[in-house]
């Protein structure tokens, strides 16, 4: 699982494709603090080794995460500065609402916020096989040797190991 590195001091403007977004009923927005609750129990439902860093974005006033929401509630979520300063993720949008565009907008929406606290480049942790995706939207590049990453010997690896 590499990292990823993503200039950000030229980042294009993405407004339009938030904008599509909310046209059909989805809308991508900075997370509040009175939703720390609601989005952890989210996250905790779809992804629940994620929970924990989703609440370190909630140590921030504002808090340093996206969500989605649709009248339905909850469908997606970003953070950033969470794990580490300049990191962006986790990041997860609910499986029946991938596809639309969703987790690229979080993804824009969290560059943009990294790019407006004065960082020239932000890096995308422990990517699971998504680098085309990063690559296509972002401009993210591999870096070389950064497998593992921060996360070796994570205590939700080990954890999760049937005992000895």
């Amino acid at each position: 699982m590499p990292d990823m590195l993503v200039r950000l001091y030229d980042f294009p403007d993405q407004r339009a494709a938030n904008a599509a977004l909310a046209g059909v009923g989805i809308t991508c927005r900075r997370a509040e603090s009175y939703e720390r609750s609601a989005v952890t129990e989210f996250v905790k439902a779809h992804w629940p080794r994620w929970t924990d860093e989703a609440l370190a974005a909630y140590s921030h006033v504002p808090p340093r995460a996206f969500v989605a929401t649709t009248e339905a509630g909850i469908v997606g979520f970003a953070c950033f500065d969470a794990t580490r300063p300049a990191f962006f993720g986790p990041t997860g949008v609910d499986e029946a609402w991938r596809g639309r565009g969703i987790g690229r907008v979080l993804l824009w929406q969290c560059l943009e916020a990294l790019a407006a606290a004065g960082y020239a480049y932000a890096i995308i942790g422990g990517v699971h096989g998504r680098e085309s995706f990063y690559e296509e939207a972002a401009g993210a590049i591999v870096i070389p040797g950064s497998d593992p990453g921060i996360y070796r010997n994570n205590a939700n690896d080990l954890a999760a190991r049937p005992p000895a």
